[in-house]
């Protein structure tokens, strides 16, 4: 039997940061394997380290132990086999949505037309064709993201890190999105890690969803999703989305009330 192809191998990984009230264990132990091309979702409460872990694969923050392996290789730092889209979209303010785009392409040294023609072409993807020259303001939030997505492919990355970037959209803009990246996602094969504290979206966009626990965080559960691609709207009415949504909400509900409560 064929062995799959792990892109993403992480082994027995620990982030503790130092405060003036000692020692904070963000995670502790964590084991996954990522294939190649695989979408995963992180899915839990705040606080439980999906986004420390999305840095450290990023390469922006080191694991204080443990093994994160990339290809075999270890990773040592950001490298631009890896792009990441944030939740406040990171434009340049002054640049058009071309520009933002070829922005990392112009930077590696690219021909200016070599990268136009790419940026031309993800902008289209990304159905922003037409706006090629307008400036963040001038366009909305979730325009926004999709450039924001854009600009991540331009480079050709091997591996997509996506930290809960529709969250701060509204719900009709965000289930837009979702079908987007779900869309681009498969065309491009790449491989993908998307931080989300929402169930829905998690289970909607993922080949996988991975459960974390309370801060220490540890994956608790995963989830494989069989749902066929491309995602489309009709997939929230299937029965195993429902269920396995529900599932889960169960599985979280105590934490997330737990969290709320602590709040006021």
């Amino acid at each position: 039997m064929k062995q799959p192809d792990i892109h993403i191998d992480i082994s027995n990984l620990s982030k503790v940061y130092q405060s003036a009230r000692g020692d904070v264990v963000a995670l502790q132990d964590v084991n996954l394997q990522i294939r190649r091309g695989e979408f995963i979702s992180l899915l839990g409460p705040s606080g439980c380290g999906k986004s420390t872990l999305l840095n450290i694969i990023s390469g922006f923050q080191k694991p204080s132990s443990g093994v994160l392996l990339q290809n075999g290789r270890e990773i040592t730092g950001p490298d631009a086999s890896r792009t990441v889209v944030f939740q406040d979209y990171a434009l340049f303010g002054w640049m058009t949505l071309q520009e933002n785009v070829e922005f990392g392409l112009k930077a590696n040294g690219m021909p200016k037309a070599e990268r136009a023609d790419i940026a031309r072409g993800l902008l289209e993807k990304v159905r922003l064709s037409g706006f090629e020259n307008k400036l963040p303001h001038e366009i909305s939030g979730g325009m926004k993201q999709r450039c924001s997505i854009a600009r991540a492919l331009a480079p050709d990355p091997e591996i997509l890190l996506m930290d809960e970037p529709f969250g701060a959209l509204d719900a009709q803009t965000r289930v837009m999105l979702q079908e987007e990246i779900a869309r681009l996602s498969h065309e491009a094969g790449k491989t993908v890690v998307f931080v989300t504290h929402g169930i829905d979206e998690a289970v909607f966009l993922a080949d996988r969803v991975v459960v974390m626990s309370p801060r220490p965080g540890r994956v608790r559960q995963e989830v494989d999703v069989t749902l066929a691609r491309p995602r489309t709207s009709e997939v929230r009415a299937d029965p195993w989305f429902v269920s396995t949504v529900n599932e889960l909400w169960e599985t979280l509900k105590p934490e997330w009330q737990k969290e709320e409560e602590e709040k006021a």
